[in-house]
């Protein structure tokens, strides 16, 4: 597939470095630029671009503001680029909620100094997103959560979750089906450090389960889900019947940090048959093992169809690696979880 891309940013200075980057690509056919939304709206219905690389903050429509008439009237891949501050953390996840596939921090001229690290992220991110699965964000999450007849005064059990671009929208029509007396849940997504807190947030104004953004020993309860930290590998650990969780830098697995690899590994080892793994849309690998690992000790796997991923990259490799027992859309799966863990409480 030859990839059309148009890049829309007010500073001359971003479009030209992120003109240069997406040209190295030879997969990459064609790049174009707009210094505004409306400009960029007329090129887009004109060359029909595959994907578009969106700055947030522009004059006289900013991007958040073009990206929710863009998801509205025409839903194509885009790409925010955006500040990573805390200030651009808010913005990135009021895109990534209105649509936006994934996100890349704002370029800088040391780019031109050797540094491939945003370079190589920009081309992985826009090839992706060119195939990815866009639709209209959802408005209509579920009214009411789901029920689940639980027995855990005499059994723990642990839900860990995987997922990487399309997360965040996915987690959110995810978690929310989730009644309150469901088992503790830990999630590994991929996101910078200053963001996790925020999202967490998010989710625990919407879902009758308690998120927050995971620390160091924090007890896996009835009713807790824990996001690990952005930068921070997230393991499970027990002593006794308390789950808990312990976080730490260390190298990056799979190319993560926190890698849901990392986390499935360590729920095998200390959960067994106890655990459920889950799988959600993502680009990559990871993942994939560390729930083959939890399924050949005992746990029940799940994993994210391709038709409800935004990206079926991590959910088709665990799929096609034997980690997955059951693979459903993204609505179905709350339910067959909650049958799943009905039966293993006997």
């Amino acid at each position: 597939m030859a990839i059309k891309v148009l890049v829309v940013d007010d500073s001359a200075t971003a479009r030209a470095i992120l003109v240069d980057i997406l040209k190295s690509d030879p997969e990459i056919s064609e790049v174009d630029t707009a210094p505004d939304a409306y400009i960029a709206r007329d090129k887009i219905v004109s060359n029909k671009p595959d994907v578009v690389c969106l700055d947030v903050e522009m004059p006289r429509m900013d991007g958040i503001t073009f990206l929710r008439k863009l998801m509205k009237h025409m839903p194509l891949p885009v790409v925010m680029v955006s500040s990573l501050t805390q200030k651009g953390a808010q913005t990135t996840l009021d895109a990534l909620e209105s649509g936006a596939v994934d996100f890349i921090g704002k370029p800088h001229s040391n780019i031109y100094e050797g540094s491939s690290d945003i370079k190589d992220e920009l081309l992985a991110k826009v090839k992706n997103a060119a195939f990815a699965h866009v639709n209209k964000p959802s408005t209509n999450l579920a009214k009411k959560s789901l029920t689940y007849k639980s027995k855990l005064e005499t059994t723990q059990k642990i839900i860990a979750i995987g997922s990487s671009t399309g997360g965040v929208e996915a987690l959110k029509e995810f978690l929310v089906q989730f009644p309150r007396n469901s088992p503790g849940m830990i999630i590994v997504q991929h996101m910078p450090s200053n963001f996790t807190a925020q999202f967490a947030q998010r989710l625990n104004s919407i879902c009758e389960l308690d998120v927050k953004e995971a620390e160091n020993g924090d007890t896996i309860a009835q009713g807790m889900v824990l996001i690990a930290p952005g930068d921070l590998h997230m393991v499970l650990r027990r002593s006794g019947h308390r789950y808990y969780v312990q976080l730490g830098s260390g190298e990056k697995v799979s190319g993560h940090r926190p890698s849901v690899d990392v986390m499935f590994n360590s729920v095998s080892k200390y959960a067994g048959s106890n655990a459920i793994g889950v799988i959600l849309t993502g680009m990559g690998s990871d993942g994939a093992k560390g729930l083959l690992n939890m399924r050949e000790n005992g746990a029940m796997t799940f994993g994210q169809d391709e038709h409800s991923s935004t990206v079926y990259g991590m959910p088709k490799v665990a799929y096609e690696n034997g980690a997955v027992v059951e693979q459903d859309s993204l609505l179905n799966l709350p339910s067959k979880i909650l049958k799943q863990l009905e039966s293993m409480e006997v």
